[in-house]
């Protein structure tokens, strides 16, 4: 647009927007966007100028991109086949612009264009092609799928229907977020995990209710239906707070050093293993009933280790400290 319009100072908008297929309104957004565009530096005199007020389209220090973009054959190659990965997935928004998008670069890239169709990128990263393919395939029909799942923290086996909702790869894996029927709730799965998934005759139009979570970059982001969890470190656990998702942390008077955390847990077996692991450094405050399971889980341990034949044991008004500090059977590990 902006090579267009340094050739042409001063089009009216209406024609402007004309040439462009775009209503005015959205020219000008795009007029607007211009403000924050130019070259390194981030100086005023280094972005784009634009002024419209009057009507008529006058744009200035825009010098640098005055000719449009000519992409060398690499650069097209590369082009083309990131567009045709992404228009291989399902759930991309706004398909048909990126399809159009897809048929310009390739008429014009020429020999480019040829050799993008030899080129396949393998976006399986562990998980079973074939699964992959049922997933995508239930995805595009809105079909309820029937999964063998895997819940690796359990080493279990699971049967569960489930209505698709969104595929995703994050970290070089792939996750659908789906309704699950056992669960009734949203549930994320890891795809190479997945052992075996059959499309049903059956509809997969998750509840309205159902409400894919946009992630980013983060692979986990509880909702407010996983329980709150209050967690005290002592300074040589604080890393805690650093390697998983908190709501938020603050200092603790009591132990130098140390903090306290508010976390949403939805396994409270991967806690305990986390409570355990750091042998004393932690203690979980709330809920009540989760720290008297961890309790009991370090008493068991400490049992199991042979610390139960007149060792130290944890003063009664620690029992709901997972540490058994002072238990020399326990080993401490530091991840």
């Amino acid at each position: 647009m902006v090579p267009w319009l340094l050739e042409r100072q001063g089009v009216a908008l209406e024609d402007a927007a004309r040439h462009f297929a775009i209503s005015t309104d959205q020219l000008v957004a795009d007029l607007e966007l211009l403000f924050v565009c130019g070259t390194p530096g981030h100086m005023p005199d280094d972005l784009i100028e634009a002024e419209w007020e009057s009507g008529h389209v006058y744009l200035g220090n825009a010098d640098a991109i005055a000719r449009p973009l000519r992409l060398g054959q690499d650069e097209a190659l590369a082009l083309l086949v990131g567009l045709r990965t992404l228009a291989d997935l399902q759930g991309v928004e706004d398909s048909a612009a990126l399809e159009g998008a897809l048929a310009k670069l390739s008429a014009a890239a020429g020999d480019a264009a040829a050799a993008a169709g030899s080129v396949q990128l393998d976006l399986a990263a562990g998980a079973d092609p074939g699964v992959l393919a049922v997933v995508r395939g239930a995805l595009s029909r809105s079909r309820r799928l029937h999964l063998s799942y895997l819940v690796a923290t359990r080493d279990e086996t699971t049967e569960r229907d489930v209505d698709p909702m969104e595929l995703e790869s994050l970290d070089g894996r792939w996750y659908l977020q789906a309704w699950c029927h056992r669960a009734q709730g949203v549930r994320r799965f890891r795809l190479d995990r997945v052992l075996a998934a059959e499309e049903l005759d059956a509809d997969g139009t998750p509840p309205p209710d159902a409400v894919a979570r946009d992630l980013g970059s983060s692979l986990f982001a509880p909702g407010d239906e996983v329980p709150l969890v209050v967690l005290d470190l002592d300074a040589g656990a604080r890393w805690v707070a650093e390697s998983v998702p908190v709501e938020d942390v603050t200092e603790r008077l009591d132990a130098p050093g140390g903090v306290r955390v508010r976390l949403r847990v939805a396994d409270d077996g991967w806690l305990r293993r986390l409570v355990l692991r750091l042998g004393g450094a932690a203690r979980v405050v709330s809920p009540p009933a989760l720290a008297d399971q961890v309790a009991t889980a370090a008493r068991a341990a400490l049992a199991a280790a042979g610390a139960d034949d007149g060792d130290e044991r944890p003063e009664d008004g620690d029992e709901r400290r997972a540490d058994g500090a002072g238990g020399p059977g326990l080993v401490r590990h530091r991840g």
